[in-house]
């Protein structure tokens, strides 16, 4: 869990390269912030954020102001500058990723091996699935770069095909053997059993619904335990 020093953003105009530049914040703000037109900016030291180059001041004000709305919009603590600043809020559709993590939530919550194998299944679908979705992602991008024209732009095309059929290719196919193992299985997980909603007959109090002891939390995202 980060501090509140960590999680605080700043989103201003650098007085010295006059870029738009947010600084701070935790996974939840950068993800807005991609969402909004920003762009990671990773050194030795320090993850910032600042807008695509080749942008006039007035779109830079917009997205900056968006931004703001969104962040805002999901409470993260944070200052900008007065040109951003807005009272605009914009209410966030659930991403994409977050409904790929909630398969993880049901995951971690499942007593079975076939509750496991069904949700693996929304990721390897062969069709319509959330790796068969991403290889297209990347196959389609493939196909903008290779027009593009320029000398590293064939090079670029020719990776982002190799990934979409060697490393996401792989990637799937281990992950369906593993989904046909617990499919095949069809077994209680012996550490997670099923709550069966049952109060014990010595229990006093009127409210009790069950002696099911809490589940542990999840783990940190991968990124909130690097900082």
């Amino acid at each position: 869990m980060l501090s509140l020093a960590d999680r605080f953003l700043s989103l201003r105009r650098d007085p010295e390269s006059d870029e738009v530049l947010a600084r701070g914040g935790g996974p939840d703000a950068h993800g807005i912030l991609e969402r909004s037109g920003f762009v990671p900016v990773l050194r030795v030291h320090e993850l910032y954020h600042r807008l695509p180059t080749g942008l006039d001041p007035g779109e830079e004000t917009r997205l900056a102001t968006r931004a703001v709305a969104r962040l805002r919009s999901a409470g993260v603590p944070m200052e900008c500058d007065a040109a951003f600043d807005t009272d605009a809020r914009k209410i966030a559709d659930l991403t994409l990723g977050t409904q790929v993590g909630n398969l993880a939530a049901t995951i971690r919550r499942a007593t079975t091996s076939d509750e496991v194998a069904e949700n693996l299944a929304e990721i390897t679908a062969a069709y319509d699935g959330v790796l068969a979705g991403l290889a297209d992602v990347l196959v389609a991008t493939a196909d903008f770069y290779q027009d593009l024209g320029g000398p590293s732009d064939g090079p670029v095309a020719e990776r982002l095909r190799h990934l979409a059929v060697h490393g996401l290719g792989g990637l799937a196919s281990d992950l369906r053997t593993i989904r046909t193992d617990l499919a095949d299985r069809r077994t209680p997980h012996p550490r997670r059993p099923v709550c069966s909603g049952e109060v014990p007959q010595n229990e006093r109090e009127a409210s009790a619904v069950c002696a099911c002891p809490p589940l542990p939390p999840p783990p940190a995202p991968l990124a909130a335990r690097r900082r």
